[in-house]
């Protein structure tokens, strides 16, 4: 005899996609900093005029929050000014990011970590690498 139908109970059940995801790893050290640049000209590439200063921030947390394993990004007023330096429009191709992954001090927050992202002003952008900083190279 042949059998056309399946029998649905006894397939697996599908896995949605959001449980395929990995899960935030936590970071190897607990302090850390690296200096990192971030091209912004392909990360917005097709973004609405009217939108780019804001997806280009948004585009740093999420770079941010990929390279330091944490979900708490905060971005520092300088970095801010440098995006939004040339108009919402006219977002600079690169820049150049310091990412800081420190303690929180509340006690009561979620995650005992989170990142701060500053401006590393640079003159150009050729040969760069990221770097880990260490603590006496700092300002």
């Amino acid at each position: 005899q042949r059998v056309d139908h399946l029998f649905i109970a006894e397939l697996p059940p599908q896995t949605p996609l959001a449980t395929l995801t990995p899960p935030v790893t936590m970071p190897k050290e607990d302090i850390m900093t690296i200096d990192a640049t971030v091209n912004l000209h392909k990360r917005l590439h097709g973004v609405t005029f009217k939108r780019k200063a804001a997806r280009a921030v948004r585009e740093i947390k999420k770079f941010a929050s990929n390279k330091m394993h944490t979900t708490d990004v905060r971005i520092d007023a300088n970095l801010n000014k440098f995006i939004w330096s040339k108009g919402v429009r006219n977002v600079p191709y690169r820049v150049r990011v310091r990412l800081s992954r420190k303690r929180t001090d509340d006690d009561e927050a979620d995650e005992k970590l989170y990142t701060l992202v500053s401006h590393v002003p640079v003159k150009s952008f050729k040969d760069l690498t990221t770097q880990k900083v260490d603590e006496t190279d700092r300002e």
